[in-house]
Parts: C-alpha cells; sequence; structure tokens
C-alpha cells in the first residue's frame, strides 16, 4: 500500500497482513481493540480468518493451534491479557510453534489503566511463562518500526520457530504517523514447513507430529538443551541496539520504545546547550543488545530512562556494562510519561556532578 497516515494499532494491523498472517486469534482489551477490529474487517479479503475467542486463555490455545499448521498466526493484547496467555506461550515455545504476539502494555499492576507504561519489561524478557525458555521481544520506538518490527517478528518466528512478542505501549498504538506498509509474504506459508502437522515425511512414511509435553526426564533434558542451543544462536545473531550520539557523550541515556523519543528530544536540546549526552536504545529487549553497550572513554554515567516504577531494564544495563560507570535512573508510571524538561534537567544534574 501508498505510504499512509495510520492509528499504530491498524498499521500493526496491517502490516501483519501484509507479512502474511493468515489467522488472528484474539480477546478484546483496551488499548489494542482496533487491532483485532481491523483484522476482522480485513483479514478475510485475503483468504484469512479471524476469531474472536471467550477469553485470553483460549486465544492462545487457538494460536498454538494454527501455528501447528505451519501458516503464519497472531494475537494481541494487553498487560494482564498477556499474564492470562503465559502459560500457553510456554507450551509453544517447547513445541517450536512460530507465532506472533503483540502486548499495547498498560499501566499496573493488576487491571491498572489503559494509559501506557512500561512495566511488562521483566515479564517479557525474563521467560514469559514457566520452565526454561525465552521469547524475542521487539521494541519499536515510532510507527514505522511498528510496521517493519511487526513484519520482522513473523520472519523470526518462522526462521527460529519461536514465539517473537512485538512490545509497544498505549501511547504508540494511538497516535498517528505515516507509514510505509510493503508485503512480506511467503508465496505459499506452510510450502516448506516439514515440521508442521500432518506434514509427511516420504523417507520414513511418517506423518509430523507436535507435542509439548514430554515426561521422561532423559527425552526432555535433551530437548532442553536443543531450545538452549537455539535461543544462544538468536543472543549471537539477532540482537540489535541503536547508539545515538555516543561517541563523544559524557554521559549515555539507556532508553526504549515511546520513552527513547522524549529522551532524543531531550538529547537535541542539550547537544544544542553543549552538553554532551548520547542514547542507546535497545531494539531487542530479548535478547538485549549487551555488546552494543560498549562504552567510550569519555562516559562518566547512564542515565536509565523507563516508564517504570521498579526500572526493570536498569538490571540489563547493569550487566551489559558491567558497573564500569555509575548508572542512575529517571522516569514516571502510572501512565504518565517522562517530559523532555524532565529528562534534560535530570541531566544537567548528572553532569554537573561526578555523574
Amino acid at each position: 500500500m501508498a505510504r499512509a497516515l495510520m492509528k499504530g494499532t491498524e498499521a500493526i494491523a496491517e502490516a501483519a497482513i501484509q507479512a502474511g498472517c493468515k489467522y488472528f486469534f484474539g480477546y478484546p482489551i483496551t488499548p489494542q481493540n482496533e487491532i483485532p477490529e481491523y483484522m476482522s474487517a480485513h483479514l478475510p479479503k485475503v483468504g484469512g480468518m479471524y476469531l474472536q475467542a471467550e477469553s485470553e486463555v483460549a486465544s492462545i490455545n487457538m494460536v498454538m493451534g494454527g501455528a501447528a499448521t505451519g501458516y503464519r498466526v497472531m494475537t494481541t493484547s494487553s498487560s494482564p491479557g498477556i499474564s492470562l496467555m503465559s502459560e500457553g506461550i510456554s507450551y509453544i515455545a517447547m513445541a517450536e510453534l512460530p507465532c506472533v504476539i503483540v502486548n499495547v502494555s498498560r499501566g499496573g499492576p493488576g487491571l491498572g489503566n489503559i494509559l501506557p507504561a512500561q512495566g511488562d519489561y521483566s515479564q517479557a524478557t525474563r521467560g514469559i511463562g514457566h520452565g526454561d525458555q525465552n521469547i524475542v521481544v521487539l521494541a519499536p520506538g515510532n510507527l514505522q518500526e511498528a510496521v517493519n518490527f511487526t513484519q520482522d517478528a513473523f520472519e523470526l518466528s518462522q526462521k527460529y520457530r519461536t514465539p517473537v512478542m512485538l512490545l509497544a505501549d498505549g501511547f504508540m498504538g494511538q497516535m498517528m504517523e505515516a507509514v510505509d506498509i510493503k508485503p512480506r509474504k511467503p508465496e505459499d506459508p506452510a510450502s516448506n514447513a516439514s515440521w508442521a502437522l500432518g506434514w509427511w515425511d516420504e523417507r520414513g512414511g511418517k506423518r509430523a507430529t507436535v507435542y509439548s509435553m514430554l515426561l521422561n526426564p532423559d527425552e526432555l533434558e535433551p530437548h532442553d538443551a536443543h531450545l538452549q542451543k537455539k535461543y544462544a544462536a538468536i543472543r549471537a545473531n539477532e540482537a540489535r541496539c541503536e547508539r545515538y550520539q555516543v561517541d563523544d557523550a559524557e554521559l549515555v541515556v539507556a532508553a526504549y520504545g515511546t520513552t527513547s523519543r522524549v529522551c532524543r528530544s531531550a538529547i537535541v536540546n542539550l547537544r544544542a546547550e553543549g552538553y554532551r549526552v548520547g542514547m542507546l536504545r535497545p531494539l531487542t529487549l530479548w535478547p538485549f543488545p549487551a555488546a552494543d553497550f560498549t562504552l567510550p572513554k569519555s562516559v562518566r554515567g547512564i542515565l536509565d530512562v523507563e516508564m517504570s516504577a521498579a526500572f526493570q531494564m536498569v538490571d540489563d544495563v547493569r550487566l551489559a556494562t558491567l558497573c564500569d560507570v555509575p548508572i542512575a535512573t529517571e522516569g514516571r508510571w502510572g501512565g504518565h510519561s517522562p517530559s523532555v524538561r524532565q529528562i534534560e534537567e535530570k541531566c544537567k544534574e548528572l553532569l554537573g556532578s561526578n555523574v
């Protein structure tokens, strides 16, 4: 489609369709309801199917069934809905099935509110669900990235046979920006999925099966080891990060998603005043781009900025930098976003001291 002005949720939905998404299963929850609404209207036009489940628990299990066919499948929700999906996500990871999950996160804990927040970082990056498993987590900072990352998510999920999450927030879901959405559809999504349910093995004369339960520890242990090798490959090959004005910086801001937009504006203003501030912006939250957190000798400290009361990303920042420099935090939460002025003032405060 031509470049168009779209709301974030609708842009994500159209990007998924243009990426070859065949089946969508979901349950309504704000602030992402426009995604299922868009899918219900547009997915049948391209030969796909939209189905509203009776709950988030049901929808993620429907995703598992759809993914087992080898076709591209997707679900979307918001924070408490993703919590309800966590068991199913673990089953999908165990069965090595590709799917895309979008979390347009909201304030919390509990039901919270429908305003933007980043309190779902730990849930997404620390092996959502139970067991020794991880999912790839992409964090766009604008709507064009949300489009691109949605399409990347389908490709990564198929490449590694794993769930991939797009972690957005209420701001990104409801804002409008011009986006360019290009088709990335495979000719036949399931034609090469020899692992898919029912696929006939010409050599062995057997049909492929999909399972997510191994009761025998002598079978479960090597399968878990296989998963860990896959996760190691993802860490080695798929970590992404933007380095912005870092090379000569004295202070580096670490931020992702919507918060990074605020920080970028603050850095532009600070640079104009002569303050040497840069930003490291993880584009993948898992795997965390630790290698990109190599700092020049000019850096005296890091400021971690989040819409989270617990500053959940800061632990990864500490691990990535080996605590070589002091790390401060700044942010808002509960549905509030830090302001440009707030970030500017905190940076000046840190640069005015020993950081």
